[in-house]
């Protein structure tokens, strides 16, 4: 299957899930303490928490290094994107962080990375913004990245990430200031399943979602605004794990035969990430 970019519902023809190769699931995930962030002992109780409902899940947890004066470090999925080229090689491409206070974080993950053996791409256009995998998701089982973008990640950059990878990335446009990155609005849940927040996403995103997944649930304002459904991490298409106080959701979750452990993030949300924010997923 060739490498394309997908940005509209006519782009997608004679594309489906079928023709998409499978990829493995990640073997772990990477934290880090949250030595700098300003939530003192609530937020380190919490992100103990965290850490030990992802071992007891069978994932298990590397650790990076806080650095002094970054405190978001802890939400460690900002800082890159990573995932399997088709030739199982460990692929690491870090953000270009539209923020600059955030940029600072990046080199310590490309350090970390390429330490464990990934190779580090950079993005050739050094002007791009691209903010790694809260913006870019992969889909569960498969070589297909969902690449949100339209106030953080610019649509341009997921031209290279998909040749680099190896993998169709399908676009989407995020519309709404208070859901302004794909991680909040936007969660796989098994290869057929997805749990969104609709009016996240412009109409012809709406149609690419609807056409690739079977199976389209919807979270509320609340659940999805304040207590982050959508930023729920799923574990190997089989346990969910997310922020305690979104009933329904997690009511949609059981329904589709996910194993369901509610966290409490809730000193983490108030900066804007919950349970998928504070992991990066490993391979």
């Amino acid at each position: 299957m060739s490498t394309n970019l997908y940005r509209s519902i006519s782009d997608l023809k004679g594309f489906s899930l079928k023709n998409c190769p499978s990829m493995p699931d990640p073997t772990g995930v990477l934290m880090c303490p949250p030595d700098y962030y300003a939530g003192g002992e609530p937020a380190r109780k919490q992100w103990e928490d965290l850490k030990s409902t992802f071992e007891t899940a069978g994932k298990p947890v590397s650790l990076i290094q806080p650095s002094e004066g970054l405190g978001d470090m802890v939400f460690c999925a900002n800082q890159a994107l990573v995932g399997l080229t088709p030739q199982m090689e460990r692929l690491c491409i870090p953000s270009q962080m539209r923020h600059s206070s955030r940029r600072h974080e990046v080199p310590a993950f490309e350090a970390w990375f390429g330490a464990q053996g990934y190779r580090v791409l950079r993005l050739k256009d050094s002007a791009l913004l691209f903010e790694g995998s809260r913006d870019a998701v992969w889909h569960p089982g498969k070589r297909l990245l969902w690449g949100g973008h339209g106030f953080l990640s610019q649509v341009e950059a997921y031209e290279e990430v998909a040749k680099a990878f190896g993998s169709p990335v399908i676009a989407l446009k995020l519309v709404n200031e208070k859901f302004c990155r794909l991680d909040s609005c936007f969660c796989p849940l098994t290869s057929e399943a997805v749990l969104i927040y609709p009016s996240a996403f412009d109409a012809a995103s709406l149609e690419l979602i609807l056409k690739m997944f079977p199976i389209v649930l919807t979270a509320g304002e609340t659940e999805a605004g304040h207590f982050m459904a959508c930023n729920a991490c799923v574990l190997d298409a089989t346990t969910a794990v997310l922020q305690r106080g979104a009933p329904n959701v997690a009511r949609h979750m059981a329904g589709m035969g996910l194993r369901v452990i509610e966290a409490d993030t809730s000193e983490f949300i108030k900066s804007g990430g919950s349970v998928y924010a504070l992991k990066m997923f490993i391979y």
